[in-house]
């Protein structure tokens, strides 16, 4: 079944509507002839180009999710970054009420919350699968909307990257001593690990990498992985593309939602929205794992790459720094040390499940 036809097979009854975005009267037709209805416009404010393949793609795919599970009652237009609010200006403008959605991931608030983080990426952390399991089933999601809650926002997730790539580097990174002085755009706890090994993080919105890599006022710059990669021509301003993504081994998008204009929808609109993050969620997923692998092709065989994996040595050294990072993180303030120990546990239990099940799976597939 095609994206499109699943979009119309979600899409369901007869709803009403009422909220704080603007709202038109349409005529609408029904059994007994023509009635008037209400229309709510909402706006979505995102943190990527406008429709840049995967990211932003994913949050058009969420709107058009939305307008068609809910007849047209529920219209969500789409801004990219810069085209009505700057990129990382997207939390606060939804949070004023400026707009009823946005689209980007926890970790570039994490100013605002020390607890953000986990709902996004931790390095060595949880996997995809792993992440909509604790959201999902174990917790993570109420803990997350425990954390927007002070800021009138509700989270829901809204798209994986999966594990992603380590980054572009036009330094090769041979031992430990090579991430001193490493200026490199990474978000996040994956940051202040690179902080701690004696780098310099960078926090640059997606569309500023490029330029930074290729006028040399960063040496390296992680973004997502190959498909997303080579859109943004990342391969013509650094030499090395460097594996495994240690840092954002299953990232989480979100699409947050401003409290009041959701409360003022009717529950079954609220529902639709709800059910639409969760396709969007293992849609994007899916797109990503479809469409990597023929980019990493395109880059290696085409375009000529350097494909690097980074050393063992350098792995563990990270892990290691990983593991005083995020356990910091989560001794920042009460609310932090909540999250923490819940991702903690779950993590616990995932990996030893998963050493007799997706590992060990894996290992055997290669024998």
């Amino acid at each position: 079944m095609k994206r499109r036809q699943v979009i119309q097979a979600l899409g369901m009854g007869a709803l009403t509507a009422g909220t704080l975005g603007a709202c038109s009267g349409e005529r609408a037709g029904t059994a007994n002839g023509q009635q008037r209805r209400e229309v709510i416009d909402w706006t979505m404010v995102t943190t990527w180009p406008k429709n840049f393949p995967g990211l932003g793609t994913g949050a058009n795919f969420l709107a058009q999710l939305i307008n068609d599970m809910s007849g047209g009652r529920l219209r969500v237009k789409v801004y990219g970054a810069n085209e009505r609010v700057a990129p990382l200006e997207a939390f606060d403008t939804v949070a004023r009420g400026d707009a009823q959605m946005g689209h980007g991931a926890a970790y570039y608030w994490r100013e605002k919350s020390r607890a953000a983080s986990f709902f996004a990426a931790v390095p060595f952390g949880l996997t995809a699968q792993e992440m909509n399991a604790w959201l999902y089933h174990g917790g993570g999601m109420a803990l997350w909307r425990e954390v927007y809650a002070p800021f009138g926002l509700i989270p829901f997730a809204a798209g994986n990257t999966g594990v992603q790539m380590g980054g572009w580097f036009n330094r090769e990174i041979n031992r430990i001593d090579d991430l001193i002085g490493l200026k490199m755009r990474i978000p996040g706890l994956g940051g202040e690990v690179l902080k701690r090994a004696g780098g310099e993080p960078v926090l640059l919105p997606g569309g500023e990498i490029f330029p930074a890599l290729q006028s040399g006022a960063i040496d390296a710059s992680e973004w997502v992985g190959p498909y997303n990669d080579l859109a943004f021509g990342l391969h013509k301003a650094a030499k090395y593309y460097y594996s495994p993504g240690w840092h954002e081994p299953g990232t989480t998008l979100e699409c947050f939602i401003n409290q009041q204009a959701f409360d003022a929808l009717p529950t079954e609109l609220q529902r639709i929205v709800e059910a639409a993050c969760r396709v969007a969620n293992q849609d994007m997923l899916a797109n990503f794992t479809a469409r990597n692998n023929a980019a990493l092709k395109q880059l290696v065989d085409e375009q000529r790459v350097e494909l690097r994996q980074f050393p063992d040595e350098v792995l563990a050294y990270l892990r290691r720094l990983s593991d005083e990072v995020v356990a910091a993180e989560g001794a920042a303030d009460p609310q932090a040390a909540k999250v923490y120990e819940s991702f903690s546990r779950f993590r616990a239990q995932a990996s030893s499940w998963h050493a007799l099940s997706e590992q060990a799976y894996l290992r055997a597939r290669t024998l």
